[in-house]
């Protein structure tokens, strides 16, 4: 498979398949024109190395977890970088569900707000961060009083 279709059936970009080959994430054969062949399995390789990244793992330690081949290989070293990523990665994830159920929070009271969705003041208050309508009231002149 030729760089182009692997870019095709992946949705990665051809420079960034360049730079998964130049960082040892990816390996590709050459032609003797100097073209990149591509094995079968190299669009499984490309959604991992993407499902990694996006993570936020550095294409270096992708690179050293990509080097064990069975689970027999598997160095003291990339286990200490699978631990540590885990944990990284689970601990993004718990901030994530807070700020989700705060989320939440704020559109289940917005949703039994009869001012959801209007123009009236808002405030927030500090222990919920659900918004709370301001009492004011506004003269004709639009002043608040």
């Amino acid at each position: 498979m030729r760089i182009g279709e692997l870019a095709t059936a992946t949705g990665a970009t051809v420079r960034a398949l360049r730079y998964y080959e130049e960082q040892g994430l990816l390996h590709a054969e050459r032609t003797p024109s100097g073209q990149r062949v591509y094995a079968e399995d190299a669009v499984d390789q490309v959604d991992w190395i993407r499902m990694m990244l996006k993570t936020g793992l550095p294409s270096k330690a992708i690179a050293k977890l990509r080097r064990c081949r069975s689970i027999d290989e598997v160095t003291p070293e990339q286990m200490a970088v699978i631990h540590a990523e885990h944990a990284r990665v689970e601990a993004e994830y718990q901030a994530a569900a807070t700020i989700r159920a705060r989320f939440t929070s704020m559109l289940d009271y917005l949703n039994t707000s009869p001012n959801a969705g209007t123009s009236a003041a808002a405030s927030t208050t500090a222990d919920t961060g659900v918004p709370t309508t301001a009492t004011s009231t506004t003269t004709t002149t639009g002043a608040s009083t």
